[in-house]
């Protein structure tokens, strides 16, 4: 086969190797992002994505550059998968100046607007409103832009999530939902408190959508699953409703050790990694280990230079705060 070539079904090498790339990056961004917080260098709390990688990558690749990404706090996945800069985005982490909003976001609230990255919301749900907004503001300027709004699958159970949906079906929005269910919204297994089996495909239906649940640690299948649903919304053909279920490796927070979880669940999960499973597909394509190994080698010292002009960067001064505070900049309350 041929690097440009896929069959009915399948993604191409390049692609497939690009896959690899993104989720190899947010796997070692997240472990050493992990580390630096361990020795007290991460300002504030984070939410890592270690083992939900293939979500991100399998979508953002089936994305044009000018598409619009909402997402949660845990975020960091989702832009180095839209491809932001690994050291302001390790700097933002630090609460450096030369971070992505120069250290005022954190872990939690992260920006990239030049590669449409529309904010990381802390408040559980809240981009599922302010996505449509963005997706009607495409609809109107007629742009063919697509908006991505991802959520947890404890957003399901809020208002936000079904006014969300229905008027993004009623005007026949550009957007695509997608659920990354990792079974546990917090500390709570999702199951526990939800009157249906698949909490945000189940409950498509009612909105006119069809129930769409795929595997969120195969990076294929997001990613073609993602493509057809972002053409669908390209042509005016409106929203659709992805649940992707998938499992975060860590516990809710790096505050969390996650000891609620049962042992045997945690080690079944722990086989189905996505990263490891990839490689192991790329491996039966005849693409070997010394390729892949020296992808990785190339990202770890990414990683490396990254960490070191990150930590290289000054606090920032305390004029910050007055800064981004209305749309001209300006901190002063107006008559």
């Amino acid at each position: 086969m041929t690097l440009d070539t896929a069959l009915p079904g399948e993604v191409s090498e390049q692609t497939a190797l690009g896959l690899y790339r993104t989720m190899s990056t947010a796997r070692k961004f997240e472990k050493r992002a992990y580390d630096l917080f361990l020795k007290n260098l991460v300002k504030g709390t984070t939410h890592l994505g270690i083992g939900q990688e293939a979500i991100a990558a399998g979508v953002a690749a089936a994305m044009r550059e000018d598409d619009y990404s909402f997402i949660t706090y845990r975020g960091h996945n989702h832009l180095i998968a839209r491809g932001t800069p690994l050291a302001p985005l390790m700097a933002e982490l630090l609460g450096r100046d030369n971070g992505l909003m120069h250290g005022k976001g954190g872990s939690m609230h992260l920006i990239d607007a030049e590669r449409g990255i529309l904010g990381s919301y802390a408040i559980i749900g809240a981009q599922l409103v302010i996505a449509n907004g963005a997706a009607w503001s495409a609809q109107y300027r007629g742009s063919g832009q697509v908006t991505v709004c991802f959520f947890g699958d404890g957003a399901t159970n809020i208002g936000a999530f079904h006014e969300a949906l229905n008027f993004a079906v009623v005007w026949k929005l550009p957007v695509v939902f997608v659920c990354e269910n990792n079974l546990y919204m917090e500390y709570t297994r999702i199951d526990s408190v939800t009157a249906v089996d698949n909490p945000a495909a189940d409950r498509a239906g009612a909105y006119g959508l069809p129930s769409v649940v795929i595997d969120g640690n195969d990076a294929d299948e997001v990613h073609l699953t993602a493509a057809e649903a972002i053409a669908t919304a390209r042509a005016g053909g409106g929203p659709s409703l992805i649940e992707a279920v998938t499992y975060r490796h860590g516990g809710h927070s790096r505050a969390d050790p996650a000891k609620y979880r049962d042992p045997g669940e945690v080690r079944a999960w722990m086989e189905k990694d996505p990263l490891v499973t990839y490689r192991a597909r790329l491996n039966a394509r005849g693409i070997g280990d010394d390729v892949l190994d020296g992808i990785d080698a190339s990202i770890a010292a990414r990683i490396d230079a990254a960490t070191e002009e990150a930590m290289a960067g000054d606090w920032p001064h305390a004029s910050r705060l007055f800064t981004n505070v209305w749309s001209d900049g300006g901190h002063a309350w107006r008559n």
